[in-house]
Parts: C-alpha cells; structure tokens; sequence
C-alpha cells in the first residue's frame, strides 16, 4: 500500500487544487522530487507551495503518521531535510528532530476504483496480462518505444552482472568472460551451477594444461562435483581416469569441489544435460581462453556465432552422460543453431556492451542492439505467452524486452512501473 502512494505521488495523480495539509493550508506540488530508492526520505529535492510559501527539500511517505517514530526517522539526521509528510492516516503529530518544530503532514486516500484497479493488476499479473486491451488500444510507435526501452534495460542488466563479476575477478576480464560463458552454457537451468563452477577454478590452472583436454576435463568435472555423484559408475574407464588425474592436481592446486552446486536434470533433454555442458566449457579452454579477445573481433551475427562453432569429441561423441550411452542414436557434437544464438544474447552481446561501456566506447550500446536485431526471435512459453497478449516479437531484441517485461514487471508484480499498468492506473481517479 505504501508503494501505491509514492507512486501517487510520483506521478501526481490527483485533482488538481484539492489536497490540503492537515493544518487546513492548502499544498500546490510544484515537483513531487526525485523517488529515492536506497535509504533516506522518499523522494528527494521536492519542491512544494505550502500555504503562502516556497518549500525546497525531501518528501516521506507512510501508511499511518506514526510510522515516522516506529521507524526511527525522529532519531535519524538523514530526514532532517523532510519539508513534507505524505500518510494515508493522520494518527499523531510528528516533529522535526533539531527544533522540535510539527512537520507538516498531507494525508490522502485512493479512491475505491483506483484500488480496485491495482489490486487486479497485481493478483492477476504473474499469471497472466490483465494490460492485454490497453496493449491493443496503443499505437505502434508507443509499442516501439516501450519493448525499445525495455530491452535496453535487460541489456544494462546484463552488463551490469559483467562489471559486478569484474569487481570479484580483480578487474581480471578474461575471467569474467569465462564466468559469463559457464553461467551462458547453463541455458537457464543449470546457469547458477555453472556459474559456481567457473568461480572455482583459477584461470592459470586451466591455462597451464590447455594443451590437455582430458585435464581440462577432468578439473571442471572434478570441481563440478560430478566425477564424484552417485550417478558415475566406478566400472566406467573414462570415469576412472578422470577421477585419478583430477586427485593429482587436486593436491597440487589445492583445489576444492564446489559445495552442493544444486545441479538440475529433471525434464531435460539428454543433449541438455549438465555433463555435456562441463565438457562444452571445457573444449572452449582447450588452446587457451580467448573467448573475450574473440568476441571484440566479431563484426556480425556469424562471426558471433562462430565462437561457439566448437564440437564434442571422444568419449563424449558417444555419451549423454557418465556412464549413459547413446546406444543408436548419435549425439550432437556441437551446440544447436538455436542454442548458439542464445549464447551470443547472454555473452557476446553483454560482453561487448560491458566492456565498451568501460573503455568509454560511445557506440558500444548501438552494436549490442544492432547485433539482437540481426538475430532471430527466440522461442519460449514466455514469447508465446506475449504473443498472445498482443505483443509479438521479431527479433532477439524484442524478444529480450519481452521476457525483462514478464521477469521484472509481471512476475514481480511491478505494474505500478509499467508503462501499460500505469495507463490502466491513470484512467481511475486517484484520490477520494
């Protein structure tokens, strides 16, 4: 409730010279500030007619007046600069902690259809799209917009994971190219294992014995703790050796299995399983790790396709899994087309972004665009669950908004941040 008055508040949806302090002083918002989404008031740097005088300073906004103590404001400096109290309650007078001084308090009420409105939005929201007629009343410019800025900030998004690695890694690129590229090979189901995995290996142990790929192998599988499940047969040879080479450079790295990595094999299809994935990331070391040298170099779409170009050999040409045989059917050797595009979204395209956003390269968030629009649509429930409300997708770039829409808005329950909740909520009077 108290995130539905801030956002009456923020987006000043009430009738025109109606609200007045408790005091009987009529308010005139002249800017309803800057909505603060860390600690402190608010919003901050409101300006506000009170009366017969200018305010300039930071608003608070709770459900009862008596918040304010309950929640230690009364004590805390940060909210001397307070020139407004905004409550759905009036319970109590509240005073300014320097001077002692009543701050003055507006106290507003949605009104029942506006109420009404947001609480069907959010129960039905992660379910379905309860905005889907507002969709269809929008041109196609204001959808244009919309799925143009939705999909930037997915891309920030993602870029920002890059930068919040590269603050774990030393600055240390390179490896935060190859957390990037495990956590991308987990396609969704198994990204945070992976992503588990390539934290726990130093990139100069894998260097060191790039020239091997059984060695490579058996470092990331014996990390991985899947040299070790009950699932590995001790009769299988493969199994057997790899548990030996990753005992001796276990000791001579000092290395430790990650702790419970929580990998997922339920309702996967067998090339999918997260065997063939650890054998993937480790065929992309082998020579070295210069995936994030490579994807600099990429011009286009097929040249970002091409990094992931790489394919299974030995042991496993012939296994889904350890110990699990193909029998007559041959698995892929190397990652779908699909599968392939999927990787340059979640890591050529973040990459590219994240780095030229460090180097100061201005047309950085133009190629990553540029590049999602050159690939083709992805398909999942959630794009086809879009398509059905009136939003169909064209390309990567429509398709990423999308899914940021039903991951952060929908699912979230954020509609009040939505652009099409917000057009729903604006056509309900706000206030009573």
């Amino acid at each position: 409730m108290e995130a539905l008055v801030q956002y009456l508040w923020q987006h000043r949806l009430w009738p025109p010279g109606q609200l007045r302090l408790t005091d009987g002083r009529p308010v005139t918002v002249i800017d309803p500030g800057r909505l603060n989404t860390g600690s402190g008031p608010d919003f901050f740097n409101a300006k506000i007619r009170l009366g017969d005088r200018i305010w300039a300073g930071d608003v608070e906004i709770h459900l009862r007046a008596s918040d304010w103590n309950r929640h230690g404001h009364a004590v805390d400096p940060a909210y001397d600069s307070v020139i407004l109290h905004v409550v759905t309650r009036d319970d109590c007078p509240i005073r300014r902690r320097t001077t002692g001084e009543i701050i003055p308090q507006l106290v507003v009420t949605c009104s029942p259809e506006f109420r009404r409105r947001c609480d069907d939005l959010l129960s039905r929201a992660p379910m379905e799209m309860p905005c889907a007629d507002e969709i269809a009343r929008s041109t196609p410019l204001h959808i244009a917009d919309w799925m143009t800025s939705l999909a930037l900030e997915r891309l920030y998004m993602k870029a920002d994971r890059i930068t919040a690695l590269l603050s774990q890694t030393a600055g240390d690129w390179r490896r935060a190219c190859f957390v990037t590229l495990a956590r991308g090979l987990g396609f969704g189901t198994n990204s945070e294992p992976l992503e588990r995995l390539a934290l726990s290996v130093a990139l100069p142990v894998l260097d060191h014995h790039s020239d091997s790929l059984t060695s490579l192998e058996a470092i990331l599988f014996g990390q991985s703790g899947l040299l070790t499940d009950a699932s590995a047969p001790d009769d299988d040879p493969y199994v057997a050796l790899l548990r030996s080479e990753y005992a001796f450079l276990a000791t001579k790295y000092g290395l430790t299995p990650v702790s419970s990595p929580g990998w997922k094999r339920g309702r996967l299809r067998p090339a999918n399983m997260p065997h063939r994935r650890v054998a993937m990331l480790a065929l992309m070391t082998l020579g070295g790790f210069d995936l994030q040298g490579r994807i600099a170099d990429c011009r286009n779409a097929d040249d970002a396709r091409a990094l992931f170009g790489r394919s299974l050999s030995g042991y496993w040409a012939t296994h889904y899994g350890f110990g699990v045989t193909a029998g007559d059917t041959t698995p892929p050797l190397t990652l779908s087309a699909r599968s392939a595009d999927i990787l340059v979204i979640n890591v050529v395209v973040p990459m590219l972004l994240a780095h030229g956003l460090a180097v100061g390269d201005l047309d950085a968030p133009e190629r990553a665009v540029s590049l999602l629009e050159s690939l083709p649509p992805e398909r999942n429930t959630v794009i086809d669950a879009m398509a059905r409300a009136g939003l169909p997708a064209r390309d990567a770039l429509t398709t990423q908004a999308l899914i940021g829409l039903r991951r952060n808005y929908c699912e979230a329950r954020k509609c009040l941040y939505c652009r099409m909740g917000h057009r729903l909520l604006q056509r309900a009077t706000s206030l009573t």
